[in-house]
Parts: C-alpha cells; structure tokens; sequence
C-alpha cells in the first residue's frame, strides 16, 4: 500500500523530520493496532434516563426479577462462553495497485547501488569484449549487466556504447556478436518504464535498424526482427 499510494507523499517530505517522524508515528500506530486488534477490557454502556421521564404517564412499574432465573441465564452465557472457539478477527481481503515500478522508485530517491559507476564499468567492458570478439570475458559478466539494465543511468549507458559502435561502422556482426547485443537491447527494453519511452526507447530505434548479420549471400537479418514485440 506504501508503494502504490505514499510514493508522492514520501517525496513531498524529503528534508522536513517533522513531516517525515509524523508519517512514521501513523505507521506505527496502523501496525500496532495490527497487531492489537483487540481492547483488553470491554466497557459497556449504559443508558442514562432521559430528563423529565419519570412525569410520563402510564409508566409501567419496574417488573420484579427473580433472582434464580437471572443467576440460570448468567451460568448458561458463562458455560458458552468457556466453550466457545477463540474469536479470530476475518481477514478483509483487497486488491492494491502495483503502483510504479520498484526501480523507477529507487532511481528517483538516489538509490546509489543502481547508478554506481562499477555498474556502469562493467556494460562498457562487456560491450568492448563483445566488439572485440572475446567472447569468453563477455560471457562471465553478461549475467551482471542483466542486472545493471534494473538501472536507467545502465540502460542509458547500453545506447550511447552501442551508438559509439555504429559510428565506428561497426555494425555487422557475426553470429555470436549479434546474440549478444540482441539479449542486451531485449533486456534492455524488458526494463523499459513508461517514463522510458521518449528516452531509452527511442535511443535504440536507430540502434535496431543499424545493427545486422548476415545469414547468406543476399540475406541480411536486422535486429529490429528480434526485439520488435516490446511495447
């Protein structure tokens, strides 16, 4: 719930304590009752009288009880409540909004793990080692750099490598090579946020149409043809 409504207000009072050590306490006091749903000591009302009621007329006289029956029904509700199963509060069920994405939340409070400049370090070098045909280094840090594209400033720094590559007409690619890049701009946009779109997106459209290999005389495979059913 934290994640799909408080993102704004958390935003909001970076940098105030007061704000930030009010919301904690609400928090708390929400967890505590949680917890406690419960009051340890029930009160029971009475009704006061109301005022001028007793100058009604034909008011019916306080009937006498009989102090055996009310003892009967005092040990009748006492022997059910002995027996009775423990009451269990029922779990009200609802459904919460995803809210936005874990990462775009982390990137928007600085989270400094994701845009670390080892990060970073590690796509350039795995891209290097792909262009260079080491394919042997590539593939030990390929599962981090899967990692890294969880990160904007990653993804970001995936286009601007592979746009450098381009320039350097480097763009057709043996088969393994194009596997590469291929898992790369597919991990890439698998990431891709809405915020992503006009960004990141939008970098690798010109990447997708420049970068191929060559499956025959003739044949030439772009690699739009493997990443076009993202969104």
């Amino acid at each position: 719930q934290l994640v799909a409504y408080e993102v704004k207000r958390m935003k909001a009072e970076e940098g105030n304590k007061q704000k930030i050590l009010r919301h904690i306490k609400e928090l708390a006091e929400k967890l505590y009752k949680n917890e406690n749903p419960y009051p340890a000591v029930t009160m029971h009302k009475v009704q006061k009288p109301t005022e001028g009621c007793h100058l009604r007329l034909h008011q019916k006289p306080f009937p006498r009880l009989d102090e055996g029956t009310v003892q009967w029904i005092i040990d009748q509700a006492t022997a059910k409540l002995q027996t009775a199963p423990p009451a269990v509060r029922a779990e009200k069920k609802c459904m919460v909004p995803s809210g936005p994405p874990i990462a775009a939340i982390l990137e928007r409070n600085g989270n400094a793990l994701a845009n670390s400049a080892r990060r970073l370090e590690v796509v350039r070098n795995c891209i290097s080692y792909v262009f260079e045909n080491k394919m042997l280094e590539a593939k030990k840090l390929f599962p981090a750099v899967l990692r890294a594209m969880k990160g904007r400033a990653a993804r970001q720094c995936l286009t601007q490598e592979l746009h450098l590559h381009v320039q350097q007409n480097r763009a057709v690619l043996d088969h393994q090579q194009f596997d590469f890049v291929i898992r790369m701009m597919n991990c890439c946009l698998q990431d891709c946020t809405a915020m992503d779109e006009h960004g990141i997106a939008a970098a690798l459209l010109p990447l997708v149409t420049a970068f191929c290999r060559k499956l025959s005389p003739g044949i030439t495979q772009f690699a739009y043809s493997c990443v076009q059913e993202h969104v």
